[in-house]
């Protein structure tokens, strides 16, 4: 005799719902900061708590494109700081400045390992600790590189405006590379200890810099002094000293062009003041470069912080907030090769370590004016003694 069980439709009905809901939870996006241990939960903003999780593909490419600004950036950072360091050519205080603002593109890059390492394994992979190295670095290197901009166009304006009372000794240079770290290092140190401010993981939570989030009277603080102390402040003093090194070009050429007109002659310029004027207005246009790259790379990285800290925190999506990152990064590796392409010395002094990089820099104007001046000497009657 066969034995009928009864089936039990409403149960198999619920195995059913419960099967699917399984596999949809395997499948669906998580929210941002699913894979984090509970303990490490404290340390990210709420803020980022309600976005879903990138795609993994997301992830893997900015892993890839960290990857190309590491290299690319310790690469031409390392070569302009042993090149302007080596080389006695190149040993002058202006070039202080510059081997400072390689040394701050360099450091700022030594980060990115941490960067790929979470990207890699999709979120906040190092913990905390590697979220203060990754943000104590960009702190520092971020601002200094700020501040380093702002002397290079002091620089290129006392030389320019003020050649003979403004003249840069390496003494001077120094002190002020020193005055820039003084400067810099208690940003980086205020939030690292959380006397002031806080360091916390944004955007894809793989990235870290100082909470422009919290909705608090001492963070609004925070996030109004450093913004004006990095990037308000140094802005200032680039615009204002370029805008000067303009004036004065244009209220010299103005006023040689009428004494010229009064005297009845083409220009009152010798070859080598045009040589000399020349080589100045052509450093200044290298260092305006560097300059605006600072400015279209902070810019966004400024704004952004104001937003999150004064206005609406909606527009603050994770995706958003990476774009100024990688504008960082991008321009400290651009800064090197700015530099090897513009300064010709560089290149030549580049072309006699590193024969094999075939750079075929001549120096045929060094030579030429080193000609003329003998020429010159030669043709001149000796003096009576």
């Amino acid at each position: 005799m066969v034995t009928m069980f009864p089936i039990n439709w409403t149960q198999i009905t619920v195995n059913k719902r419960l099967a699917s809901a399984s596999r949809y939870a395997e499948t669906e996006p998580h929210l941002l900061a699913w894979n984090i241990p509970p303990e490490e939960l404290v340390h990210i903003p709420e803020h980022w708590l309600h976005y879903s999780e990138p795609e993994a593909s997301l992830h893997f490419l900015l892993a890839l494109l960290y990857i190309g600004f590491f290299f690319m950036a310790i690469i031409g950072n390392g070569l302009v700081i042993w090149v302007f360091s080596s080389a006695k050519t190149l040993r002058t205080p202006s070039n202080i400045f510059v081997v400072n603002l390689a040394f701050c593109d360099f450091f700022m890059m030594l980060k990115a390992p941490i960067f790929i390492y979470n990207s890699f394994n999709r979120g906040y992979a190092a913990g905390h600790i590697g979220c203060q190295i990754f943000a104590f670095i960009g702190s520092l290197s971020g601002i200094g590189a700020g501040m380093t901009n702002a002397c290079i166009a002091y620089d290129r304006y006392t030389t320019i405006a003020k050649p003979f009372d403004g003249k840069l000794t390496t003494t001077k240079a120094l002190v002020l590379v020193i005055f820039i770290w003084v400067y810099t290092i208690p940003w980086g140190i205020l939030p690292l200890i959380e006397v002031w401010g806080r360091f916390v993981p944004e955007g894809f939570l793989t990235s870290c810099t100082f909470d422009y989030l919290m909705d608090t009277f001492d963070n609004h603080m925070f996030v109004a002094v450093i913004f004006v102390f990095s990037y308000v402040i140094p802005m200032s003093l680039i615009i204002y000293y370029y805008s000067q090194i303009v004036s004065h070009v244009v209220d010299h050429e103005k006023a040689l062009r009428e004494q010229a007109k009064k005297m009845n002659v083409a220009s009152l310029r010798s070859n080598q003041n045009q040589a000399n004027q020349s080589t100045e207005i052509r450093i200044a246009k290298v260092a305006i470069v560097i300059c605006s790259l600072f400015v279209a790379s902070w810019t966004p990285y400024a704004v952004l912080a104001m937003i999150g800290a004064f206005g609406d925190q909606s527009l603050l999506t994770p995706g958003v907030t990476m774009i100024p990152a990688c504008a960082c990064k991008f321009v400290a590796c651009l800064d090197p090769y700015v530099y090897a392409l513009s300064h010709p010395r560089f290149r030549i002094e580049l072309q006699n370590k590193l024969p094999w990089l075939a750079i075929k820099e001549t120096v045929a104007s060094d030579t030429q004016s080193v000609a003329t001046e003998t020429t010159q000497a030669a043709q001149s009657p000796p003096q009576e003694t």
